[in-house]
């Protein structure tokens, strides 16, 4: 075991990755502060959490209008386990939003997007549109009336931006009216358009972390840190 643990860190260097990924400086401290540090890592968490769920539904899920109603149905009452895949993706979904920008609302007040970590704040902010983007792509797909009005609402104010809104309510739709290009679009933005941008950004974002290290708190008047 150990040749062969001599073998891997000789070919790959992971013991090096470990030591920048795990054992660099964190800013010290404590009570709320402490947990306010603990946001970025738990939005992490949920979308590996979004990312496995995802899999599980797509492989049971068909994304036409004519089947795509009773194979959430299908998920929730004949799969295995199917409820509980589909109420972890949904739960999720929720909870991602909430942490995500209760961590853009951390580093906005705390100050961390200032110098020299501005672009980790603009890589950060992408991410929040992202993730905004997986909200409203992923509501049309269980078909169903509120999906399908709700979408109707969401395309219909795009529609109204100045200039390029028109092209870009066209290009959601897939043509004048909500159907079924409607759904196939929605589908493949949400699972695989979506999630590769995501993926990307996600490892500019923790890059970007590591190499200008995690920012301070702010200090009190009397120079101690929140």
């Amino acid at each position: 075991m150990i040749t062969l643990l001599d073998w891997l860190r000789s070919r790959t260097g992971f013991d090096q990755v470990w030591k920048v990924l795990f054992e660099r400086h964190v800013p010290e401290t404590s009570g709320l502060t402490a947990w306010l540090y603990t946001l970025g890592s738990a939005s992490l968490f949920v979308f590996t959490v979004q990312f496995i769920t995802g899999c599980l539904l797509a492989m049971s899920y068909a994304p036409t209008p004519d089947h795509a109603y009773d194979s959430v149905r299908f998920i929730s009452e004949q799969v295995l386990l199917g409820r509980l895949v589909r109420g972890l993706h949904h739960w999720g979904a929720t909870f991602m939003v909430v942490i995500v920008v209760l961590h853009f609302s951390r580093v906005y007040f705390m100050g961390a997007y200032k110098f020299p970590r501005e672009a980790t704040w603009v890589s950060g902010v992408c991410l929040l549109l992202l993730v905004m983007g997986f909200s409203f792509t992923g509501y049309l797909l269980p078909w169903d009336q509120k999906a399908y009005w709700a979408t109707a609402v969401g395309t219909n104010i795009s529609d109204q931006a100045p200039i390029a809104g028109p092209a870009i309510a066209a290009m959601l739709k897939g043509g004048p009216e909500i159907g079924a290009a409607t759904l196939t679009r929605f589908f493949a933005f949400h699972v695989l358009v979506l999630p590769a941008l995501t993926v990307l950004l996600i490892g500019c974002h923790l890059f970007l972390v590591v190499w200008h290290g995690i920012s301070a708190a702010p200090l009190r008047r009397d120079g101690g840190s929140l």
